[in-house]
């Protein structure tokens, strides 16, 4: 279910004013018998008024920034981890993605290093198994991010059958060149050029931790 613009009403105020003051002048004009220079005036004065309201709530209509609807993902929350993975690593794993679920639109998250899933969190999808596609293996390959910024524009999106079936929006963050985080929003376009930057930073970090570890087996 979408989730209403937390600014509607607020850009709706001046046309609102606006008009119900321009109602009650002409009704006001309408009721009065004879009319006095000072009204026709104050008349005058309260249609322009009246007018400013309407264009300014026109306007804001226009150039203020409407935030992106939101949905509550489809799906069951939790939170896995590798059990074998040392300690160090399950820490770094959890603080990362805790960060980004509590401070962004990030609603799921995924971590593959090596073909092998270290961490879902946040609300899962129905298929636990993570089969890296052609976006993936892109993101890897060119150790580039790619942000889908609504994901029901792209035919790429079947690849992503991992995560909710309603997510949003996608974030394909490398990890080296053997890894990578997918992080899902439950709204569209609604990761902005820090939030690009600081997960930038995150995932560097968790790069660094993951290019020491060496997997058993």
């Amino acid at each position: 279910m979408a989730k209403r613009d937390a600014n509607y009403v607020i850009r709706l105020m001046p046309i609102a004013v606006g008009s119900l003051g321009a109602v009650l002048l002409l009704f006001n004009r309408l009721t009065t018998p004879a009319l006095t220079t000072n009204q026709a005036r104050s008349d005058v004065l309260g249609v322009i008024l009246a007018a400013v309201l309407v264009l300014v709530g026109l306007l804001w209509q226009q150039v203020q920034p409407r935030s992106p609807d939101t949905v509550v993902l489809e799906g069951q929350e939790g939170f896995e981890l590798q059990p074998d993975l040392p300690d160090e690593l399950k820490i770094e794993l959890a603080w990362a993605s805790h960060l980004l679920l509590t401070n962004s639109a990030t609603r799921t998250i995924i971590v593959v290093h090596r073909s092998r899933v270290l961490l879902r969190r946040g609300i899962l999808g129905p298929n636990p198994q993570v089969q890296a596609g052609a976006i993936v293996q892109r993101v890897m390959a060119t150790q580039k991010p790619i942000y889908l910024v609504d994901l029901k524009l792209y035919p790429g999106r079947i690849e992503f059958d991992y995560l909710p079936p309603n997510t949003q929006g996608v974030i394909c963050q490398p990890l080296g060149s053997q890894g990578v985080m997918i992080l899902g929003a439950n709204a569209p376009r609604s990761y902005t050029k820090q939030d690009e930057a600081w997960i930038t930073g995150i995932a560097d970090k968790l790069t660094n931790t993951l290019a020491g570890w060496q997997p058993e087996g």
